[in-house]
């Protein structure tokens, strides 16, 4: 067909990507390449997109002394010498079992595991990269050789700007990106990972296959149209699509039942078949739909999770144990071991399904409760200091239940001196369980000083000039740098940092969702919730309530004891 098509087999093609025709690209703008990419102009012509792939890839900022297409004509005899490529063992890095072979004729699929056994010799350093089969797959459909193919997986892998991730190549990149993604989808995914939760032992089990989802099962026509953007966006690009993959996963099968024992195996058969429901472009028409935090933001995220796993000391994959997943809600919250006057085992496992991944694999531990320690601020902050993130359970005279998620140690109140001190992230939430199950998303504690000056050193205001706001970020993106990590995690100056709890030793305030709030006085008899009726939720709980119990919950490494 043309010089780029030496290594595929024509009846497995798309046809229509032989028959149209399009234009050079010759634009080198960003916001225009980002348009084009989105829009499939390169997909509608082979050639076309074989000549746009080596024009990005060639763009990619990469290491002084990366291995050229020179290098591999060089070592590849050597390496592979004359034997059958098809027998030849994979390094450990990959998936000996999963190397897509998408449209490839037989010197193709040959082609596949000698570039890899030739990137295994010169990047010594990699030592998890599930993706790599596939990359190398997709990219020998648009190569003119071997050695061609080598050399541009050779620069993506190679990429040394730190603001442009690629594809993660250690263990401990790839488990906090599955951790990551549980984290976006547990936000913008909410009726999905509800079913998750319900059919799963293993939440994280599930996550972990995002990956495999997109650079595994995903047919041809589809990848390409993914790595066609990916090539222009970067790494968040993949997000979007796992997500919207999951979105229409659940739109198709929630009324069904399962077709297998396992929730992991019916999204891998869905998204092999995924034709079957839905296109290429309404599939990325969907992710871009998705208003996903911003690159900063999620790379935030993305070095939170990292820490957590450091912290635990799983940076390798060990051959003898089981990857670390999210614990199962089940085994997080013991029965025999969890006592509350607030929540039953039941209702505690549905809050422990909505919190970050990085503090999945631990254990409640009762820190604080008004029976036991009675019904002093003072006393409530002296038990809760010291522990994050912490949860907060009320339960009022009324029978209704409701509480907080709250991300940041109360210890941070003390910055701002006497004063109402504002502090806590965007992981913050509220959420009701009594009468019923309502989950709110965060909503930033306004600043009326901030609002006007900008340049407040410290984030705090008096209790009487305070207010809650339901506008939970500012209209510009580039505004914020996280609305999940607080400044002090990242030495970020403070008046960046997020403000989503208030406290001093006359109240409590914690900004909840949806316009909901909760003000908690000084005694802890007495409460009172602030609701803007945004998206027609329910309120918290009554506007006024007195308080029958109140319990604080701390986190419990159950790896490190």
């Amino acid at each position: 067909m043309d010089e780029y098509s030496c290594f595929v087999d024509w009846d497995k093609m798309d046809v229509t990507v032989q028959s149209q025709d399009a234009k050079d690209l010759t634009c080198t703008e960003f916001q225009e390449l980002k348009q084009l990419a989105r829009q499939g102009y390169w997909a509608k012509n082979h050639s076309l997109r074989a000549k746009v792939y080596h024009k990005l890839i060639s763009n990619i900022p990469c290491r002084t002394v990366t291995p050229d297409a020179n290098v591999y004509r060089d070592i590849v005899v050597k390496i592979v010498g004359k034997r059958n490529s098809n027998s030849l063992p994979l390094p450990e890095f990959v998936d000996d079992s999963l190397v897509p072979t998408y449209c490839l004729n037989a010197e193709g699929i040959g082609a596949v595991r000698k570039i890899i056994l030739c990137i295994a010799n010169q990047f010594p350093d990699i030592s998890f990269c599930p993706a790599l089969p596939s990359v190398i797959a997709l990219l020998l459909h648009y190569s003119k050789d071997e050695a061609v193919c080598f050399e541009q997986v050779c620069r993506i892998l190679a990429c040394n700007d730190p603001s442009k991730r690629l594809i993660d190549q250690t263990f401990l990149a790839f488990e906090s990106s599955c951790m990551t993604f549980g984290d976006l989808v547990n936000k913008y995914c909410q009726a999905a990972h509800k079913l998750m939760v319900a059919v799963s032992e293993d939440v994280l089990e599930v996550y972990s296959d995002w990956q495999r989802w997109l650079f595994g099962e995903l047919p041809m026509a589809y990848i390409a149209r993914v790595f066609d953007v990916f090539l222009v966006e970067g790494y968040k690009v993949l997000y979007r699509v796992a997500l919207a993959i999951l979105k229409f996963f659940h739109k198709v099968r929630a009324r069904q039942p399962m077709e297998s024992d396992s929730i992991q195996q019916d999204i891998r058969a869905f998204v092999r078949d995924i034709a079957k429901s839905v296109s290429p472009e309404r599939l990325l028409e969907k992710a871009f739909a998705i208003r996903l935090f911003s690159r900063k933001e999620i790379q935030l995220l993305q070095m939170a999770n990292e820490k957590a796993l450091q912290q635990k000391g799983i940076t390798v994959k060990q051959k003898s144990v089981a990857s670390p997943k999210r614990q199962n809600v089940h085994l997080a919250v013991h029965a025999e071991n969890f006592k509350s006057e607030i929540v039953s085992v039941k209702e505690m496992r549905d809050i422990w399904s909505w919190i970050p991944e990085r503090f999945a694999l631990c254990q409640p531990l009762l820190l604080f409760t008004t029976l036991e320690h009675g019904c002093s601020l003072s006393r409530f902050y002296s038990h809760s200091e010291g522990h994050e993130p912490t949860l907060l359970l009320i339960k009022t005279t009324a029978k209704e239940v409701c509480g907080a998620y709250l991300s940041t140690d109360w210890s941070e109140r003390r910055r701002g001196g006497n004063k109402l001190s504002f502090f806590g992230t965007g992981e913050c939430f509220v959420f009701r369980l009594q009468p019923e199950v309502e989950r709110y998303e965060w909503v930033i504690i306004k600043h009326p000083e901030l609002a006007t000056s900008g340049s407040e050193p410290e984030n705090h205001v008096s209790p009487a000039s305070s207010t809650l706001s339901s506008r939970s970020l500012p209209s510009d993106p580039s505004d914020r740098l996280s609305p999940f990590l607080s400044a002090r995690h990242f030495n970020l100056p403070s008046k960046t940092a997020s403000m989503f709890m208030a406290g001093s030793s006359e109240c409590i305030i914690i900004g909840g969702g949806d316009g909901q709030a909760l003000y908690l006085d000084a005694d802890l008899n007495h409460g009172r919730t602030s609701h803007c009726n945004t998206f027609n939720n329910q309120p918290l709980c009554s506007e006024s309530f007195q308080i029958s119990v109140l319990e604080v919950w701390g986190f419990r490494d159950t790896m490190n004891g």
